[in-house]
């Protein structure tokens, strides 16, 4: 069966469009160095990046959500990277020539991200794309996030495209499981947070790209 051609790309933003651990990494060792404790790796936190700042203080920090120390911590995590945000963060590498491709070809683009509108939007003032985002939907516009396809289903209305004319790329099961019950096909960004190519064999997507700088190649098939 013949597919529709793809007529915009929705992104997760953070481990998929934008590499943001360069900044929570920083706000994370300010908090270190306030505790006296030593400094982080980039690769000990790279895989609480995607759940969020209750998952880094968590999984990076090692404070249980149910300890008296946690929202104390979260807040200030939040509040050292909002005060440095888009400072070490960059597009992964092929995004910006996919993104500037994607304007010669009129091809839609957009963000469908769990990352709250306060923080998202901040941080693509920052980064300041030539080609800006044409939807970019956060969870606290929809009801139900992530991986519910309420979020996918409110970009596509912003298009003014049906969900089988779009591709959704992430890095994360619930990415994929939200592009798939939207009814678009899906990229999983193998290149992003997660340990290994292999976590991503098992979500469904449509297609695994392995490095970000693939992703143009990949997707003029579709195009």
């Amino acid at each position: 069966m013949k597919c529709h051609p793809v007529k915009a790309v929705l992104f997760d933003l953070d481990g998929t469009l934008v590499d943001t651990a360069p900044d929570f990494l920083w706000a994370l060792n300010a908090i270190q160095t306030e505790r006296n404790l030593p400094p982080l790796t980039e690769q000990q936190m790279r895989s609480s990046v995607s759940n969020g700042s209750a998952g880094l203080v968590e999984g990076a920090l090692g404070i249980p959500q149910d300890s008296p120390e946690f929202e104390q911590t979260r807040h200030r995590l939040l509040n050292l990277y909002f005060e440095i945000i888009g400072r070490y963060a960059a597009l992964y590498p092929g995004l910006d020539s996919l993104l500037e491709f994607f304007a010669t070809r009129g091809i839609a683009w957009g963000i469908s991200t769990n990352k709250p509108s306060l923080y998202t939007h901040a941080l693509l003032d920052a980064m300041n794309l030539n080609n800006p985002p044409a939807t970019v939907v956060c969870p606290d516009q929809v009801t139900h996030p992530k991986p519910h396809p309420e979020p996918l289903l409110l970009n596509a209305k912003h298009l003014g495209l049906q969900p089988k004319q779009i591709v959704f790329v992430g890095d994360h099961i619930r990415d994929i499981q939200a592009g798939r019950h939207a009814g678009m096909r899906t990229v999983a960004a193998a290149w992003g947070y997660i340990d290994t190519i292999k976590d991503t064999q098992s979500w469904g997507a449509t297609a695994i790209c392995a490095q970000s700088d693939q992703l143009k190649s990949l997707l003029e098939d579709w195009i």
